[in-house]
């Protein structure tokens, strides 16, 4: 009797390359939600600090029908009590900012009329002569005008705004005092979660990882070589090798069922013809040969639609939605205070907005390219892009990163007050604060562009004032 295609040898040792790289099949990908071993990354449990607390309830009231297959790798709790206080702060400034974005973007729209009309008018004279039209124009497209028909669009722009702030449920406060996500989060893995790995592992590890996986693009994690130290840049790996090890261990079974909205290039294959991204085969590869374990890989939207499917979850397409949305921010890329400190600017950028902030002396140039001054740097990226002092680049990350704030609070304990800055050239001495490390900035900066940088920062701090 002739063999099954399935069992001959070469076709069931490539049988992770030969198909979609996902758990197509029905039957088998039930199997994984009925009893696999269930991890979640770190990104996964941060995204709870994003949903409205109704969509949080429900994804919370989904995970507890795999609470006795959940399982807690070190690396993503680790990740996750250090990242809390990250994801709450780009969701409070975004919140607070988005008066002051709002205000600047209908003051952009206003400009464009008005240099639409001038252009009109300017064509009018040039080609046909006709003052009367062109005064005409000037007669009916005003500033007057023009204010008349946005004032209710920004009316109703802000109350939505100001709606989202009276429902924000967490703030920045809540991390240390009464946050509402972890003790749940701590509930629902109960013991289930992995002890800190010895050092000396860890060490082999990243040292496995930067000398020989990242160099030959082995997957999990080498898309994040050199970002950071090397122990920082090998977390995926980390993770990675903690979930082989548990899968290893007697009694765990016989299937991984891991979750990430984390779809770069070192965990998924790109697309080719006749198929889409699927998850690296070589991962399912690896961990079958390590532990005898199966391998499934699934974004949040994927799995939580599985959990409603296999497991009769109470799921809202409202919820659903907010997983989505989750995942499309993510995507776009913000970064904030956090992350500023950790990871070079591109040069070329840093250079473009030293320039486009009309700096001048060699000591600020010499500060644009040395690695101590990462959060300078970022700034001064981002507040010339805020300002209009320069065109952003499409794949240029959204900064976060404020220098000082005009509030009756500091944004943080360690803000020191605007009296810090000389009198004469800061103007809120007595009514701002000011971030340590723009106060180190200033006092070793020339004289000519600390005026500049002051200037800077303060339209910054006035926009993020407004209507706040």
């Amino acid at each position: 009797m002739a063999e099954e295609p399935s069992d001959l040898p070469l076709i069931r040792q490539y049988r992770d390359w030969l198909g979609a790289g996902t758990t197509t099949n029905d039957t088998e990908r039930s199997r994984f939600f009925a009893d696999g071993l269930v991890v979640l990354d770190t990104n996964v449990l941060l995204n709870l600090y994003e949903y409205t607390p109704s969509a949080r309830n429900q994804v919370l009231n989904a995970l507890e029908q795999v609470k006795d297959r959940l399982w807690l790798p070190y690396q993503v709790g680790l990740e996750f009590i250090r990242g809390r206080h990250r994801v709450l702060d780009a969701r409070v400034r975004a919140l607070q900012e988005a008066p002051a974005t709002v205000n600047r973007k209908l003051m952009e729209a206003r400009q464009a009329v008005l240099a639409a009309r001038d252009l009109v008018q300017s064509l009018l004279l040039r080609y046909a002569q006709d003052t009367e039209a062109g005064t005409a124009l000037g007669t009916e497209i005003t500033n007057q005008a023009i204010d008349s028909l946005l004032a209710p669009w920004r009316t109703t722009l802000l109350e939505h705004v100001q709606t989202l702030k009276r429902e924000h449920d967490l703030a920045l406060s809540s991390v240390g005092t009464d946050d509402p996500v972890l003790p749940r989060v701590a509930e629902l893995f109960g013991s289930q979660i992995a002890t800190p790995p010895d050092p000396r592992t860890v060490r082999q590890r990243v040292e496995d990882a930067t000398s020989y996986r990242f160099p030959n693009q082995i997957p999990p994690g080498f898309s994040d070589a050199g970002k950071g130290t090397p122990l920082k840049s090998a977390g995926d790996y980390l993770l990675w090798e903690e979930i082989i090890e548990r899968a290893q261990e007697p009694n765990t079974p016989g299937r991984v069922l891991f979750v990430s909205r984390d779809v770069k290039e070192d965990w998924y294959e790109a697309a080719e013809p006749g198929r889409g991204p699927r998850p690296w085969p070589m991962l399912a590869d690896e961990l079958r040969m390590r532990s005898g374990a199966e391998l499934c890989i699934e974004t949040p939207q994927q799995f939580f639609q599985g959990i409603r499917h296999y497991l009769d979850a109470e799921i809202t397409e409202a919820t659903y939605e907010e997983i989505d949305r989750a995942a499309d921010r993510a995507e776009k890329q913000v970064l904030t205070e956090y992350e500023a400190g950790q990871f070079d600017p591109p040069q070329d950028l840093a250079l473009a907005a030293y320039r486009a902030a009309g700096l001048t002396t060699a000591a600020t140039r010499e500060a644009i390219a040395s690695s101590s001054q990462r959060m300078f740097q970022w700034w001064l990226i981002g507040v010339t892009a805020e300002l209009g002092r320069r065109n952003p680049t499409d794949d240029e990350l959204s900064v976060l990163l404020p220098a000082a704030s005009r509030s009756a609070l500091p944004p943080a304990p360690y803000w020191e007050p605007g009296e810090v800055l000389l009198q004469g050239e800061w103007p809120y001495r007595t009514s701002s604060w000011i971030a340590p490390w723009f106060v180190q900035v200033i006092r070793a900066t020339p004289e000519a562009d600390r005026l500049i940088l002051q200037r800077l920062a303060a339209q910054q701090a006035d926009l993020s004032a407004q209507d706040t």
